[in-house]
């Protein structure tokens, strides 16, 4: 079992994904104990020199300016987690939880916090029983942190909330009692330190921006094979004509199609049967490509977020100063959330007008709705209907989150990010254009049914006997709902990428 050592500075994307879906274990590196300790030292301190200082000795938000006598400094971290945990909703699913938690130790090993060993290392062991805080999905403005949903991450670790455990809802208390873990105490500003900052949000974009790097190439894959369906004319992916404008995505996806369609005999040359097609199909490296830039952009973004210090006040004990700041402020990734969502619309968005021209007997020479026995039977109308309503639901949820603020806390905190409704948004969106890609996949693979399969060219011939494998070419009418659930599996699985992409080397 693959094994991820935490030390607040050199967390990747791919360790996320490992710890979050593939059971992969933690460990707080040795090398980060000294500075935590000392973090937490210099906390003590200025508890016993009665220093006012911002969330150790003194309230919360608007009430900052009242200070807390010393015999209530402990309950003040309790009452915090109590009063904050509000969240309401669905539950975020396992892979979040744990991405959250893993992120918030990753933060929180930095030594800024002032928090103890003890209590990073009791969400270590949580991550590693597959102990799951139940966290409500909505409530966090993502400013001041995602204080709701950390809040009801925190209450599994005091024994309190539900969590999941080995496939059960229990209280807390009883999943940590079988684990043989000791539930804790907040001491001071701890209970701070665990809520104020980015990490849900974060979460949520950083396991979206994972999957839409390999949705978009499973779009590469599925728009090539239309593109031999509807005998797409091969020139538009001369390098010379992606040189001459010089954006990295778009050189990269023609790139991708010259490598995938290699050897293909279903293409044309220009002017051999049309002169030009459709912008869904001619300018495909446009289209991907502005994708791919937006994703890269994002992903910069991540990578630097989930190594970042993003709560307050921030300690540093070697200038023996602690700074009330706004790290964790989610601005950076809000905006970043919401270009991936708009990103990963266009996706959907120009692959539906593909599963029409292939659909659509007007605009190729494909049988009406790709079936022999059109009448009796619909063959794949109604996946048309469906990759619709989920490109026309995307476009709604495609709206900014960012450009939303709420004030709250007595307007205390006066502007507000919506990030973590960003990052919700871009992962709803991304699962919406997975189906699209899947539905564009069984299109594509029916169409070149009806020609030549044997003529496909090396990325996309292994991608047609892939879902073959499990999705039958449409002879009459059947049920339809499992072919595109199976296609969709196929497309979390990543076989087909992973195949693909050892055959042709396809890029990011």
């Amino acid at each position: 079992m693959e094994t991820i050592i935490i030390d607040g500075q050199n967390l990747i994307l791919e360790q996320i994904i490992a710890v979050s879906r593939y059971d992969a274990q933690v460990i707080i590196d040795p090398s980060t104990h000294l500075r935590i300790q000392k973090s937490r030292d210099y906390v003590d301190r200025l508890v016993s020199e009665r220093k006012v200082v911002y969330g150790i000795t003194t309230g919360f938000g608007k009430f900052s300016n009242i200070v807390i006598s010393d015999d209530q400094i402990e309950q003040l971290q309790t009452n915090l987690i109590r009063s904050h945990a509000c969240g309401v909703g669905n539950y975020l699913s396992d892979d979040v939880v744990l991405a959250t938690m893993l992120l918030r130790i990753n933060a929180l090993v930095k030594g800024l916090s002032g928090i103890r060993l003890s209590v990073l290392q009791l969400m270590a062991d949580c991550i590693n029983h597959k102990i799951i805080p139940l966290i409500p999905e909505k409530g966090s403005l993502g400013s001041s942190g995602d204080l709701a949903p950390l809040s009801h991450m925190v209450l599994t670790l005091l024994g309190e909330g539900e969590c999941m455990y080995q496939g059960r809802k229990m209280i807390s208390q009883e999943a940590l009692m079988l684990c043989g873990l000791t539930p804790i105490t907040l001491k001071a500003k701890e209970g701070l330190a665990l809520i104020n900052g980015t990490q849900v949000l974060t979460a949520i974009g950083a396991l979206a921006c994972y999957d839409a790097i390999q949705l978009l190439k499973m779009a590469d894959i599925s728009s090539a094979m239309t593109f031999e369906a509807l005998r797409g004319v091969y020139d538009v992916f001369d390098p010379k004509v992606h040189i001459a404008r010089n954006h990295q995505g778009q050189m990269l996806a023609a790139c991708n199609y010259l490598r995938i369609l290699e050897g293909s005999r279903l293409m044309t040359k220009q002017g051999e049967l049309k002169l030009q097609d459709s912008y869904s199909l001619r300018c495909l490296p446009q289209i991907h490509g502005a994708s791919k830039d937006a994703v890269n952009y994002v992903l910069d973004k991540v990578n630097k977020e989930i190594n970042a210090a993003t709560d307050n006040p921030l300690i540093f004990t070697e200038e023996d100063q602690v700074i009330s700041c706004g790290n964790f402020h989610g601005q950076p990734m809000a905006l970043a959330f919401d270009f991936l969502g708009i990103a990963m619309a266009e996706i959907a968005n120009a692959s539906e007008r593909r599963i029409e021209r292939l659909v659509n007997p007007s605009l190729s020479e494909l049988p009406a709705f790709l079936t022999h026995y059109g009448g009796v039977n619909s063959g794949f109308m109604i996946m048309q209907y469906t990759a619709a309503a989920l490109v026309s639901e995307n476009k709604v949820l495609a709206h900014p989150a960012s450009v939303d603020s709420i004030p709250s806390s007595g307007n205390q905190e006066d502007h507000v990010s919506m990030g973590t409704i960003a990052a919700r948004k871009a992962y709803e969106i991304i699962k919406n254009a997975r189906h699209v890609i899947a539905i564009e996949w069984l299109c594509a693979a029916q169409g070149v049914d009806f020609g030549h399969p044997e003529y496909l060219g090396k990325g996309t011939k292994i991608a047609h006997d892939l879902l073959r494998d499990h999705v039958t070419a449409l002879d009459h009418d059947r049920v339809m709902y499992p072919d595109i659930e199976k296609a969709v599996q196929l497309i979390i699985d990543g076989d087909v990428i992973r195949q693909v992409e050892a055959a042709c080397g396809i890029l990011n």
